[in-house]
C-alpha cells in the first residue's frame, strides 16, 4: 500500500483528494493536513510514503514545510507539489528544496493517481527539461531575494569532469545523452553526477539542475550542447 498525507488548507478540495485516493487500489490515506505546520507533525507520526503537499498556505507553506519534512530522519516520504501555477516562484523553490514534482490542481484525477505511484516508487515526476523550463523562467523573471547567490567556489569540491556533467545535467540533458558527447558509458557519467550530489550535498536531478544556474554554471537562454 501506498500511504499518502494530503495537505491543503481548503476543507473541500482536502476532501476531495483524499476521497480519490481512497477509491485507488494500493492507495492509503495515512491523514489530512491543514496547515504547514501539522503536515510536519503528521508525516513525522504517520510516516507516509508520500506526501500531496498545497503550496500556498497561511503560516507556514508548502516550501516551508517540505524543507522540514525532507530534512527530518533518513527516509523522509516523497513531496508532490499541488499548484495552481506552473511557472510559480514558489514551486521553483519547492523543488530545490527536495520536491519530487508538482501537479496543477487542474489535474485531471487519473493522473494525479499515477503520479503518486510515479513518485512513491523513487522517480522524479517531471522530464529534467521541465525542470530547466522552470529555473531558467525563475532566474530570468524573478528580482533577486535578500539570499545571494551560491558562489561559484561551492563547486571547488568538484574535479573538473565532475563540474562538466554537472553544467551538461543543468543543460537538461540526460546521462545518454551526456554519455555520447563526452564519449563515456551511461555508468560513468551515473558515477559522476552521484559524487557531484553527494560532494554538493543535494538529494535530487531537480536540485542539480537549480544549483547549476544559481552557481552561474549555466545562464538562462544559453544553447544547450548539441549531440557529438
Amino acid at each position: 500500500m501506498i500511504r499518502v498525507l494530503v495537505v491543503d488548507d481548503q476543507i473541500l478540495i482536502r476532501a476531495g483528494l483524499a476521497a480519490l485516493l481512497r477509491a485507488a487500489p494500493g492507495v492509503e490515506v495515512a491523514g489530512e493536513a491543514a496547515t504547514g505546520e501539522d503536515a510536519v507533525r503528521l508525516a513525522a507520526d504517520a510516516r507516509p510514503d508520500v506526501v500531496l503537499m498545497d503550496i500556498r498556505m497561511p503560516g507556514m507553506n508548502g516550501v516551508t514545510a517540505t524543507e522540514h519534512i525532507l530534512s527530518a530522519g533518513e527516509h523522509p516520504p516523497r513531496v508532490l507539489i499541488l499548484t495552481t501555477f506552473d511557472l510559480d516562484e514558489y514551486v521553483y523553490h519547492a523543488l530545490r528544496a527536495g520536491a519530487s514534482g508538482f501537479l496543477l490542481k487542474d489535474t485531471p484525477p487519473e493522473r494525479l493517481i499515477a503520479a503518486v505511484r510515479t513518485v512513491a516508487s523513487g522517480d522524479m515526476l517531471f522530464a529534467p527539461t521541465v525542470t530547466r523550463r522552470l529555473v531558467e523562467a525563475y532566474t530570468r523573471h524573478t528580482d533577486p531575494g535578500p539570499a545571494p547567490r551560491p558562489a561559484a567556489s561551492e563547486l571547488d569540491p568538484l574535479t573538473s569532469r565532475e563540474t562538466e556533467v554537472l553544467k551538461l545535467v543543468g543543460h537538461a540533458l540526460s546521462n545518454s545523452d551526456i554519455a555520447s558527447l563526452l564519449g563515456l558509458s551511461e555508468a560513468t557519467v551515473k558515477t559522476h553526477l552521484n559524487r557531484v550530489m553527494a560532494k554538493l550535498h543535494l538529494s535530487s536531478r531537480a536540485q542539480v539542475v537549480a544549483l547549476a544556474y544559481e552557481s552561474g554554471l549555466v545562464t538562462p537562454g544559453e544553447p544547450i550542447p548539441l549531440r557529438a
